[in-house]
């Protein structure tokens, strides 16, 4: 969880322009005023950058909060490597 905390912070230092070390996994968008409807498409991009992912519209919609990010990105890559093997 660590790693993936980790680019989920570079995720957010690309898409916002902030410190990396100021999102924790308790951060939520009341937190950063950036994370605002547009600025989630622009951290989405930048997620699927980080992780070369692709994101449904579902999943976009369940990232309410770092914790949730972090876990839907595990997810993804958790059923990727399963299908790579």
């Amino acid at each position: 969880m660590e790693d993936t905390l980790a680019k989920v912070q570079k995720s957010f230092e690309s898409a916002f322009g902030i410190d990396p070390q100021t999102v924790t996994i308790e951060s939520t968008p009341a937190d950063i005023p950036e994370w605002d409807s547009m600025g989630h498409v622009v951290l989405a991009s930048s997620l699927e950058s980080a992780f070369g992912l692709t994101f449904e519209v579902e999943e976009l919609m369940e990232m309410e909060d770092v914790k949730k990010i972090v876990e839907v990105v595990e997810s993804k890559l958790e059923r990727a490597e399963c299908v790579q093997v």
